[in-house]
């Protein structure tokens, strides 16, 4: 590809991650409640001891992408779980001491029924699976993204898994005309279709992260997000790691409810809980 024709792509990916969001810069979902009073995160330390004390197991789906891989990490440093399993379709490299316990399950995503052991077993899953039209066309992100998310929930659920936490989208609508927030709303419905006994949805805005493949779009979306007021661009962008953080914070709390909805704000609040322990 030329430079002319490799700077014309550049362009277009940005203007179109601009448009996506801008699309994202509407009024906030109703999520339900997920702050915590100053007695529910004290309680926290506590909550996640008893929590490792049951010895669950765990999975992560797409432990390769940004959100995966901070999640995992996060994991391990907190030790909530007595087995961790990464399923993908590559076995990673992981060579720090810290990684030495976790297996690795590879598996085929277009032939996933052949690899149902790999779902068996887990009391908790995350599903951080995704792609980009630009990176697999609108074809291979409705494959991923739909497809995959939807037949591993299957998997997991007839596996015994108890508690599926899906990353989805700020926005997320199956009515929407944008394919993204249509595929991202679809799935969430889909999934709750299957009846976990415990389901969460995380709707993150725009994911702050520094990632490790290149994507031009992205790094203006976060330039154009980093130049809004704090308050304004909390509304719309979270880090990564808050995301990881509320997502951990939310799995050791108890619950009776069988679906829980986490917006952007509620996902701020939860994963920057502990803040507020330190002195």
């Amino acid at each position: 590809m030329s430079r002319c024709a490799a700077l014309s792509a550049a362009a277009a990916a940005g203007v179109a991650a601009l448009v996506a969001a801008l699309l994202l810069l509407q009024p906030e979902d109703v999520g339900q409640g997920a702050s915590l009073s100053m007695a529910e995160t004290e309680a926290l330390p506590k909550l996640r001891e008893d929590f490792r004390m049951q010895n669950k197991s765990v999975f992560i789906l797409g432990a390769s992408g940004e959100t995966g891989r901070v999640l995992l990490k996060e994991i391990l440093e907190q030790g909530l779980f007595s087995k961790v399993t990464l399923i993908g379709r590559r076995k990673l490299t992981l060579d720090e001491e810290a990684y030495k316990n976790v297996n690795q399950e590879v598996v085929d995503f277009e032939k996933l029924d052949d690899y149902a052991s790999a779902f068996q077993g887990h009391d908790v899953g995350f599903c951080c699976l995704g792609t980009t039209r630009k990176k697999a066309g609108a074809e291979g992100f409705v494959r991923v993204d739909r497809d995959y998310v939807l037949k591993s929930a299957e998997l997991a659920k007839s596996g015994g898994c108890k508690h599926f936490n899906l990353l989805s989208s700020k926005g997320a609508d199956k009515s929407s005309n944008f394919l993204y927030l249509q595929v991202k709303g679809e799935v969430e419905a889909r999934v709750e279709e299957l009846k976990f006994d415990r389901y969460s949805i995380f709707r993150p805005g725009v994911l702050l992260c520094d990632r490790q493949e290149s994507r031009p779009g992205e790094w203006l979306v976060r330039k154009f997000f980093g130049s809004l007021p704090e308050s304004w661009a909390n509304g719309h962008s979270v880090p990564v790691i808050t995301v990881v953080r509320a997502m951990l914070n939310n799995v050791v709390r108890p619950s009776d409810k069988k679906k829980e909805l986490l917006d952007n704000k509620a996902i701020h609040d939860l994963g920057k809980a502990d803040d507020s322990l330190k002195p």
